[in-house]
């Protein structure tokens, strides 16, 4: 401990005190991700007496929507535009920013590619299907889909960054990338999929987004939703990360994703793979880690916010408070057996 205001600044702020005495440099720890750990397996936050304000930032995203059409596009750029540069610098060769498949996989860039795979084979992709990526960050799946099946794509994103590089990336392919909000998709498509796009949706819209994906979906198609979740139901974020990281996110629990399915969808499928989540995000922080002089303008504070996102949410799997689910929905009515793969 480098400041002994940071007790009094848990106190009244909780996680996001914790978080930007961090930034602040008033504190160290040679081991983030498991000291982390322990702070959420104990359920450390719920132990301190909630203040005015932490208090007022629970009740209003109760009652309000932060994932409107207007402000969804805002909320995504302030984390997904601020530089390709540094994700470059983190991710795989394929700039897949969500779980890794780690079953069989030795390195990020072959758990992204299983990942990948295993998506492509739970959806039976087959060539000349119309495949919708929502949230398509920058391009990876439609690539790897249209490279190793055959399929002919449409990505939507209204991250502007990521739209200009999805389309570089994905050039010479049957791959169209637009950028766009979810709510404005039109046309119709053999099969959808999501990957880390439930996150931002929030827990008001669910019903919203599944009757997107109803309206646009071909009458036998399948859909798969790739999202890190909440063991419990929530309506607001964690303070910190609603500040720095993902503006208006909130993860949604299985009984929150269920209930907005409900009325139009099968649920077929659901895999849990959450450990998968701890080791990727360790090697994202590694990778940064080792390249963070190739980056000098961002300044230490951001350097030190971008470590306790990273490791934070590493130490959310490790202690078993979030969960990486793939689900894989069907419309409701007859149809022939599905069996996922794995």
């Amino acid at each position: 401990m480098h400041d002994e205001r940071l007790w009094a600044r848990v106190i009244a702020q909780r996680q996001l005190g914790l978080g930007e005495a961090y930034m602040d440099g008033w504190w160290d720890c040679h081991q983030l991700d498991e000291m982390l750990t322990r702070v959420i397996a104990i359920d450390a936050a719920q132990r301190i007496p909630l203040r005015p304000r932490i208090a007022w930032h629970a009740l209003s995203s109760t009652v309000a929507n932060y994932q409107t059409k207007r402000r969804a596009a805002k909320n995504a750029r302030h984390h997904y535009d601020i530089g390709n540069d540094l994700y470059e610098r983190m991710l795989d060769k394929r700039m897949v920013y969500s779980c890794g498949y780690w079953q069989e996989a030795e390195s990020l860039d072959t758990a992204q590619e299983a990942k990948l795979d295993l998506i492509c084979r739970k959806l039976e992709l087959e060539p000349g299907m119309r495949v919708l990526d929502i949230g398509c960050g920058w391009g990876g799946f439609l690539q790897f889909a249209a490279e190793r099946y055959g399929i002919i794509g449409t990505g939507i994103s209204p991250a502007v960054q990521q739209v200009s590089m999805a389309r570089e990336r994905c050039s010479g392919l049957p791959v169209t990338i637009h950028e766009m909000e979810y709510r404005d998709l039109e046309g119709v498509f053999d099969r959808i999929v999501s990957v880390g796009m439930l996150e931002h949706v929030g827990p008001k819209n669910l019903h919203t987004f599944f009757a997107m994906c109803n309206r646009v979906l071909a009458e036998c198609g399948m859909m798969l939703h790739h999202t890190i979740g909440s063991t419990v139901s929530k309506h607001h974020s964690d303070p910190f990360f609603d500040r720095y990281i993902f503006p208006g996110g909130v993860l949604p629990s299985l009984a929150q994703f269920s209930r907005a399915a409900e009325p139009e969808w099968v649920i077929e499928d659901v895999h849990n793979f959450g450990p998968d989540y701890d080791r990727t995000l360790m090697e994202w922080n590694a990778n940064i880690e080792a390249r963070w002089s190739e980056i000098p303008h961002y300044d230490e504070r951001f350097r030190r916010m971008w470590r306790f996102y990273v490791l934070g949410s590493a130490a959310g799997f490790r202690a078993r408070s979030l969960q990486l689910w793939q689900v894989v929905l069907r419309r409701k009515g007859r149809a022939r057996r599905y069996s996922a793969a794995r």
